[in-house]
């Protein structure tokens, strides 16, 4: 069934749905250089509202909102990425180790999400903020696998497993990275501006299957959308996130290493909660 889409929607409620999503690309900004995280977290969840309030059936708008939040990520990284690398060490030898194995699972997970019933991307988002937000939390320095990065076996296992998440849950891969790499004892102020720099690298192979995959499905999706992407929300969340992501850079440096845990941790509970009660209420 086709709902009716944003042509009949009143004009205030269009600025508020305008708002919402100015507000969230402000937040997604600050989110990619204060955490090193490409803003899926909170994108997701604003845009599935948002697709939700502008009649988007609801058997597509998980799929819509994660594919939307991928190309959002794109320019929100990279910014991120570059400011990150004007004050702390990035490592590019990792970056270029994961680049293969990355993009490899970035193609998996994105033919997996394209079968995928709506539910099991919301479960996905809720295991990921569980575990992530468990380490940060609860554990901080003390769950470690090891005082060094491991092997290339093991790194190229992290970093196709990265890929194939990161399509399923809308997010750049980011914070799967950070907390990965603090596994090893990894500064987090070392371990964010190198995992920021996967953003894009995820993204772009990411928002082209979603765009794709979403082309049989047009009927049912907003105007202005390619596939599981869509243009407004591109503009007005990925604009804004891209001005404010060097500011959320500078923060991160003055947060010590475990305030920025907490924070990160905190963050990541509450959009998993928010899922969880959707998987719950369904």
């Amino acid at each position: 069934m086709v709902h009716s889409l944003p042509f009949s929607i009143p004009l205030d409620h269009m600025l508020w749905l305008s708002g919402a999503l100015l507000v969230a690309g402000f937040a997604t900004g600050i989110l990619a250089g204060l955490f090193g995280v490409g803003g899926g977290a909170i994108i997701v969840p604003v845009l599935y509202e948002v697709f939700g309030a502008v009649g988007v059936d609801d058997s597509e708008r998980m799929h819509l909102a994660v594919g939307s939040a991928l190309a959002i990520i794109v320019p929100t990284a990279l910014r991120a990425f570059f400011a990150h690398r004007l004050r702390t060490k990035v490592d590019s030898s990792l970056l270029r180790r994961w680049a293969l194995p990355v993009v490899a699972g970035v193609i998996f997970g994105t033919l997996l999400a394209a079968v995928s019933p709506d539910v099991v991307l919301k479960a996905a988002f809720v295991g990921f903020a569980a575990l992530m937000s468990s380490k940060m939390l609860f554990a901080g320095s003390r769950w470690t696998l090891g005082d060094k990065l491991p092997g290339r076996a093991a790194m190229t296992a992290y970093g196709f497993g990265i890929g194939a998440a990161s399509p399923l849950i809308g997010i750049s891969g980011g914070g799967i990275a950070t907390v990965v790499l603090t596994l090893y004892r990894v500064p987090i102020h070392d371990a964010i501006a190198t995992s920021v720099g996967l953003g894009a690298l995820i993204a772009v192979p990411g928002t082209i299957g979603y765009m794709l995959s979403g082309i049989p499905h047009l009927d049912n999706l907003p105007p202005l959308s390619i596939g599981y992407v869509s243009l407004p929300a591109l503009v007005l969340v990925g604009g804004v996130a891209t001005l404010v992501a060097p500011l959320g850079a500078r923060l991160a440096h003055a947060f010590t290493r475990r305030q920025l845990e907490i924070g990160f941790g905190l963050f990541l509970l509450l959009m998993g909660l928010r899922f969880l009660a959707a998987l719950i209420l369904e």
